[in-house]
């Protein structure tokens, strides 16, 4: 049985029109390049259709993403050296401008982390740096925000998650630490031969007031 020579072009078209269907889930946007120049608004969530070649579709992703930044050299104010890690939490709030501002959005983000940790790190001294973080997050966070919001980008939370210490510096504060526990046990200590002091000189004055008032 031989086929009409209508129904081969019929059955590409088909072909054509169920490949150009796209689903996206709720969560992702479609940008879509035609002929070259990006649409206005990107595409979805849902079912819509690309037209290739005319149409080229990117997906983006708008959930939040965990980015961890690597252990990074820091310097501090008073020139000591540590090693601090951080974690980014950040979100696509815009994704035209986090395809066609930045080569790579995921990238881009985590070397501005890496270079914003060690520069906004290194404003600080060490004592400052052990102490609660929550001022460093914040700065770290406005920081990001700032230089990545052109890219279409959201910086939600910046965590400073460790500081590892060199060896020397590990063995100097335990030294102080054990000084300064000494130094208040002299300073108890002291306290508690002085009121000994005290009672056993009220102790002696009221003998004496005996006495007195004895004869």
């Amino acid at each position: 049985m031989i086929l009409p020579l209508w129904i081969i072009p019929v059955v590409i078209i088909i072909i054509y029109l169920f490949s150009s269907i796209k689903i996206l889930r709720e969560y992702e946007r479609g940008v879509i390049f035609r002929l070259g120049r990006v649409l206005p608004q990107p595409k979805g969530p849902g079912i819509f259709l690309v037209f290739a070649p005319i149409d080229r579709m990117v997906r983006i992703s708008l959930r939040i993403e965990a980015m961890e930044v690597p252990a990074q050299d820091v310097i501090t104010r008073d020139n000591v050296t540590v090693k601090v890690n951080a974690v980014v939490y950040f979100r696509v709030i815009d994704p035209t401008k986090a395809v066609i501002e930045v080569t790579n959005y995921l990238y881009a983000t985590s070397q501005l982390s890496q270079t914003s940790l060690r520069s906004v790190l290194g404003e600080v001294e060490l004592d400052a740096l052990l102490c609660p973080r929550e001022k460093f997050n914040v700065r770290l966070q406005s920081v990001l925000d700032q230089n990545s919001g052109p890219w279409g980008i959201k910086v939600t939370t910046v965590e400073v998650k460790q500081v590892d210490l060199p060896e020397q510096m590990i063995r100097a504060i335990a030294r102080q630490a054990e000084a300064e526990r000494e130094r208040r046990a002299k300073i108890i200590h002291a306290e508690g031969e002085a009121a000994a002091a005290a009672n056993l000189e009220l102790s002696g004055a009221g003998k004496l007031d005996s006495i007195g008032t004895g004869q």
